[in-house]
């Protein structure tokens, strides 16, 4: 699953993927330093791992992955071919939802490519681009849809109709996302791979000075407006100073925690939220060679989560072996979890739940 970092220029996206993945993107202060994409793996962050190895003796953690890409800054006309708009385009179509990075604060020494922050004017900036693109596009698999409509298609006719019911929702300047259909009609324009179509968190890039008055800032409080109309995700994240801290050692980071009283830094809030907005959950397996964590679909079933390890265990499924995660835990072992009718035996149509620890079955 890749999540796509993107912004306008001089915004801080590189500073926020160097903090991310430690991977020292180029970033500097002027538009256009990120040309090609930077792309990193991201750790989840899963607490439930480091317990469950301890549990286990285990010697070897795996967590769940997520890929974020750093892609290059857009400016207006992008939807046209200018600065770099072709490519942006093309590289932001290969995501599968997107992490709107948003200046939120004021630095003289950092160039704003528009001369001033304004959130509201940024963002709209960026979505205008997007759904320009995505008109086009549209307009492409409109005349397909119509050709076949007039020749009787059934399918095609109503494509046709809900496709110009998208494009005049796209000319009215909102995103494909907020239009409202049901699920049948969502599964059609899942096939149209429009960029407006995936779903975002809005990235609050705030200065050191706003991180405990995020609650009052007018900058920020305009995101979030923006986003409530398109049931999109805030974080407020100081991109700057979680990129400093990611250079700090584990035990470092809790004396950091500790003396400034923080539960959560940003970034591990951002992967979480990243892996939600992707519908994604993590299924857990355990022993003393390794604990890891899966990832899969919300609403997969337990073939398909058995299939995520190996294709022969989803071809050759015969039942799993269920407990959770806090149950086996307070039991204090599988092996105790299972004398207290805790473990129990699944089937093919069992749905699998975020932090089930699972032991498949399989003949092949």
């Amino acid at each position: 699953m890749k999540l796509g970092v993107v912004g306008l220029p001089n915004v801080g996206k590189s500073t926020l993927f160097n903090a991310l993945t430690k991977a020292g993107a180029e970033s500097a202060n002027y538009p256009f330093c990120t040309i090609e994409p930077n792309v990193g793996m991201v750790s989840v962050p899963d607490e439930r791992l480091l317990v469950l190895a301890k549990l286990y003796n285990t010697q070897k953690i795996t967590p769940a992955t997520i890929e974020f890409v750093d892609i290059a800054g857009l400016v207006k006309g992008a939807s046209k071919g200018e600065g770099l708009g072709n490519k942006f385009l093309s590289h932001i179509r290969e995501v599968d939802a997107i992490i709107h990075v948003v200046r939120c604060f004021s630095d003289s020494d950092v160039i704003h490519v528009e001369g001033s922050v304004n959130p509201a004017r940024d963002i709209e900036t960026i979505n205008l681009e997007l759904i320009m693109a995505d008109i086009e596009s549209l307009e492409k698999q409109i005349a397909r849809v119509a050709k076949q409509a007039k020749q009787g298609d059934k399918q095609a006719q109503k494509e046709n109709e809900l496709f110009e019911q998208l494009k005049d929702h796209l000319m009215s300047g909102k995103p494909a996302r907020t239009l409202p259909v049901d699920e049948k009609d969502k599964d059609i324009l899942k096939h149209t791979f429009l960029i407006t179509l995936k779903p975002v968190i809005y990235l609050c890039n705030i200065s050191s000075s706003q991180i405990g008055n995020v609650n009052t800032d007018e900058n920020i409080a305009k995101v979030k407006e923006i986003a409530s109309k398109e049931n999109a995700k805030v974080i407020e994240i100081c991109a700057q100073v979680e990129e400093e801290l990611s250079s700090l050692s584990e035990d470092e980071l809790e004396e950091f925690k500790k003396e400034f009283g923080i539960k959560e830094l940003g970034l591990p809030r951002l992967i979480k939220a990243s892996y939600s907005l992707l519908g994604l959950i993590s299924f857990l397996t355990a022993g003393e060679k390794e604990v890891r964590a899966w990832t899969i679909k919300e609403g997969a079933k337990a073939p398909q989560a058995a299939g995520v390890i190996h294709t022969d265990f989803e071809r050759g499924f015969i039942k799993a072996e269920v407990v959770k995660y806090d149950d086996l835990i307070a039991a204090g072992g599988f092996n105790q979890a299972k004398e207290l009718g805790k473990v129990r035996m699944e089937g093919k149509d069992y749905v699998v739940c975020d932090g089930d620890v699972m032991l498949f079955k399989f003949n092949v």
